[in-house]
């Protein structure tokens, strides 16, 4: 899909199905697509993922979008093959992996996922599949290139034998730009429940490589972050027992 898609209102198709793992992106991308599909199946994947709270976030982010049907399908695969600090505990560093990567690359989690979800649609007969890649403000992962993702829509033409197109609304976007996206199509009363933290934390670390991405694009748009509102309130009722990162 090209850059126009973006800011292209018009209806698209009856259905499709979006890939929502409760991050900041898949939500925006979930809230675009509302305005542009009629029924929304939104599927999230327990890969072992460190920060599971998003899992959780997804659940409740779903549910506010009004989605037809929500499925979080266990992929234990990534994680018994390991190969990432998200699927441990090791320490999460920003270059000197393979390829100079950050160690926090999951290899083949996008094509897997996208996969995935293609093969759902297929069931559904539906032909569109939504996620919130992005090779702009990003960390280098190369299953979030538009290249890979044309191969991979050709690939599951052909192993499927059905037309299948894969929308990345936020692929050419800066952060900021995604965020300014996100007031546009409605999603930042969402986003106060998304989740970026690669630590996985509540209210979120504010230091680690997915948090200083997200408050940059916060920062460069001149709009205040819904999530660290909501941590703020809830720090106050509390009782101020809760550390903001």
């Amino acid at each position: 899909m090209g850059n126009s898609e973006a800011v292209n209102m018009e209806r698209i198709a009856p259905s499709a199905v979006v890939l929502l793992s409760g991050g900041q992106d898949s939500t925006i991308c979930l809230y675009w697509a509302k305005g542009r599909f009629d029924r929304l199946y939104a599927l999230t994947f327990d890969y072992g993922q460190r920060h599971r709270i998003e899992l959780d976030s997804a659940r409740t982010i779903a549910r506010m979008a009004g989605v037809v049907e929500h499925r979080i399908l266990p992929v234990p695969t990534l994680a018994e093959l390991g190969g990432s600090a998200l699927l441990s505990q090791e320490p999460i560093q920003e270059a000197g992996g393979r390829g100079n990567l950050p160690n926090t690359f999951v290899p083949g989690r996008n094509l897997l996922f996208l996969t995935l979800a293609a093969a759902w649609a297929y069931q559904l007969e539906c032909h569109d599949v939504v996620g919130g890649m992005c090779q702009t403000d990003y960390s280098g992962y190369p299953d979030c290139r538009r290249a890979t993702l044309d191969a991979l829509e050709e690939a599951i033409r052909l192993g499927m034998e059905w037309e299948v197109r894969i929308h990345t609304p936020l692929m050419f976007l800066t952060k900021a730009q995604s965020v300014r996206l996100a007031l546009e199509v409605g999603a930042m009363e969402a986003l106060a429940y998304s989740h970026t933290c690669y630590e996985g934390r509540f209210p979120p670390c504010g230091v680690c490589p997915a948090c200083r991405l997200r408050a940059k694009g916060f920062e460069e748009a001149g709009i205040e972050d819904p999530l660290l509102v909501r941590a703020r309130r809830e720090c106050h009722r509390a009782g101020g027992h809760k550390e903001l990162g």
